[in-house]
């Protein structure tokens, strides 16, 4: 996909999702940071189905959405994404800005919103900070976002399946963070809202302002991968007169 046409559903989807999560923001603040009904209902429900297996898988999960682990990520993006070495050492920084950047921005909205944490005896794992929207979702939902978006700039063989296992893990670990009891579940969609928000920018950025010979954009359908050697170089001066193929050229 070219870069221009790439812009504009990016800016797209940015514009939905962040008039999304100014809703729900509104709606959090006008109700002083109580749960809401979803909220309630969740929260109960995990409390009654919380077996030891399930609670050590959770916590499992969960804590690969904070620390190095998403960076890791984000750098394996960064590589998968560049087809070239130039473009990897744009692609590399550019991923983990976004993710650096992303949770700033995460980290602001907490302190803007404030809302408290469920019960703290209800918990099934340390947490510390505001409530909304979640920390490890925004962060893990992000990092999915830029690896999902690498794999489809790819397109390798497979990347259907590929995607669909980071998408799982993205949105596994923001469910993790209502089943342990550490945040409402309208914390968890606030942080899918920010993060689909702002990588939808920063694709839409990128899209618009990159160099073009920096742009990291899947090849159009039928273009010979410049590393295949089978296509090999287009005789250019060969002869054009198809009523001529097969016939040798005189001496």
């Amino acid at each position: 996909m070219k870069p221009g046409k790439l812009a504009e559903p990016a800016g797209t989807v940015a514009l939905g999702a962040w008039m999304a999560f100014a809703v729900l923001a509104a709606v959090v603040v006008s109700d002083q940071g109580g749960p809401l009904d979803p909220d309630r209902g969740l929260l109960s429900w995990s409390l009654g189905h919380r077996p030891p297996v399930a609670v050590a898988v959770a916590r499992g999960l969960t804590a690969t959405g904070t620390g190095v682990v998403p960076y890791v990520l984000v750098v394996l993006a960064g590589l998968i994404a560049g087809r070239t070495g130039r473009q990897r050492l744009v692609a590399v920084p550019l991923a983990v800005i976004c993710l650096g950047a992303g949770q700033a921005v995460r980290y602001g909205v907490m302190e803007l919103v404030a809302r408290p944490r469920p019960p703290q005896y209800d918990w099934q794992t340390q947490a510390s900070g505001w409530s909304f929207p979640s920390g490890h979702t925004t962060t893990a939902a992000l990092t999915a976002g830029l690896l999902i978006t690498a794999l489809c700039l790819r397109a390798p063989r497979g990347r259907t399946v590929l995607c669909l296992l980071v998408a799982c893990w993205g949105a596994g670990v923001g469910l993790t963070r209502v089943f342990l009891g550490v945040h409402w579940f309208t914390d968890v969609v606030g942080g899918w809202l920010l993060a689909v928000g702002w990588l939808a920018v920063f694709v839409c950025a990128a899209a618009r302002w990159l160099p073009g010979r920096h742009v990291l954009r899947a090849p159009e359908p039928g273009t010979p991968h410049p590393n295949n050697a089978a296509d090999g170089p287009v005789e250019r001066h060969a002869p054009q007169d198809s009523h001529r193929r097969g016939r040798s050229r005189p001496a």
